[in-house]
């Protein structure tokens, strides 16, 4: 008994030490503009050891002024599950990761479930090599299930053919990256909706996307335009 109380006083500063260790901590700043509202979501996460706890609020600041509309908390370990919290709603929604070997080859699988909007969804990705990919999305108690092919030809350009059996269409995409920008046109036949996409992820200049969609069937010919940015801030 006297060797577990000294080996307790022992452990006691450094486990009371250990609780006022400074946490990781940053800040995110994501705007979003369309044609008819524009959108700011601001996020603070903090590394709690091997999770992530981050809480996120989105502020509506077109047309009727600036209002809180959402507050999110997350609990997330990355690779392995993401639980969020809509607190005005009172709902949830979680996630599961894994990845398994089939054939030597990488198979990585993700389980959602939105618990208000009672619908789940499993997708899952086979690496071929580094050049192919196929990947697939199914929504259970519906005929929403798409398969994807993803090829990289030279390391720079994406060719991703996708069909949708709920809509039996296609959806073809296209992709280039040149240094820190990704330069990417879509277009899905159902819909006859033709889009072009420029993003950009860099450290130093931070990350933003900007895309324009039209309708090749559509009387009108003015394209939709979607624009977002995000700071981040270390603190």
């Amino acid at each position: 008994m006297q060797t577990y109380k000294t080996e307790f006083r022992q452990r006691l500063p450094l486990y009371l030490h250990s609780l006022y260790l400074p946490r990781e901590m940053k800040a995110s700043l994501k705007g979003r503009y369309t044609n008819d509202k524009s959108t700011a979501v601001v996020t603070l996460a903090v590394n709690a050891g091997d999770v992530k706890l981050l809480a996120s609020m989105s502020d509506v600041t077109v047309v009727k002024g600036p209002r809180l509309n959402n507050l999110t908390l997350t609990v997330e370990k990355p690779a392995f599950f993401i639980f969020d919290y809509d607190v005005p709603k009172k709902d949830f929604r979680f996630q599961f990761m894994n990845s398994i070997k089939v054939a030597e080859k990488p198979l990585k699988l993700t389980y959602n479930h939105g618990h208000g909007e009672t619908r789940t969804v499993m997708e899952g990705s086979l690496v071929l090599d580094s050049a192919n990919k196929v990947s697939a999305n199914y929504m259970f108690g519906t005929r929403n299930f798409k398969l994807k092919y993803s090829y990289v030809h030279g390391g720079v350009t994406t060719y991703e053919p996708c069909y949708d059996l709920g809509k039996n269409a296609w959806d073809f995409s296209v992709s280039r990256r040149l240094y820190d920008d990704v330069f990417k046109a879509t277009f899905e036949s159902w819909s006859r909706d033709f889009a072009l996409e420029w993003s950009r992820n860099s450290k130093f200049n931070g990350t933003f996307k900007i895309s324009a969609t039209i309708n090749m069937v559509g009387e009108s010919k003015i394209p939709k335009v979607f624009a977002e940015s995000t700071w981040d801030l270390e603190m």
